[in-house]
């Protein structure tokens, strides 16, 4: 059974944990092993996502199977949009329409903010992923590079959903 459960400031250590596990495998055929170090630190780290949570109005969610967790994600409501910071599933548990699931959950989050827009950045070379969001109806606004220090950038697409209402 899949269980989608709010984080809470006792579980980010754990999130910290399981973040770092899952963009060392994942990232390692795109970004160089220094931007992984750098960017988990960066934006990942337990220090990172209690600042995101308490002071930049972020929320995280483990993806949960059966009480383990297999993932997360993050959203920021913004003024128009709900952002989808991140939305990360362990290896093992991919390709199971677990991410459809957690993006189900993501748009009533929206509509429960009255946002009817959802963007996220995603890297021009994670193709499969570019893949999955196009099929669930996201569309591409523009590319867009981002200097996050160190002397590092992110080569991202900006995307977008408009959550429809359902008849």
């Amino acid at each position: 059974m899949i269980a989608i459960v709010k984080v809470e400031k006792k579980d980010v250590k754990e999130l910290a944990a399981l973040a770092k596990d899952i963009w060392f495998e994942y990232w390692n055929s795109i970004l160089t092993l220094g931007q992984i170090y750098y960017m988990v630190n960066k934006f990942q780290s337990e220090i990172a996502i209690n600042e995101q949570i308490e002071h930049e109005n972020y929320s995280y969610y483990f993806i949960q199977e059966n009480g383990v967790k297999i993932g997360y994600f993050g959203i920021e409501p913004q003024e128009n949009c709900l952002f989808l910071s991140k939305l990360y599933i362990s290896k093992d548990s991919r390709n199971k329409g677990y991410g459809h699931i957690a993006f189900e959950i993501i748009k009533k989050i929206a509509l429960n903010n009255d946002l009817t827009k959802i963007q996220l950045t995603v890297n021009k070379q994670n193709i499969q992923t570019i893949h999955i969001y196009e099929k669930w109806g996201f569309k591409i606004l523009h590319p867009m590079v981002t200097n996050i220090g160190n002397g590092y950038q992110m080569d991202d697409y900006l995307m977008e959903y408009e959550i429809k209402e359902e008849n």
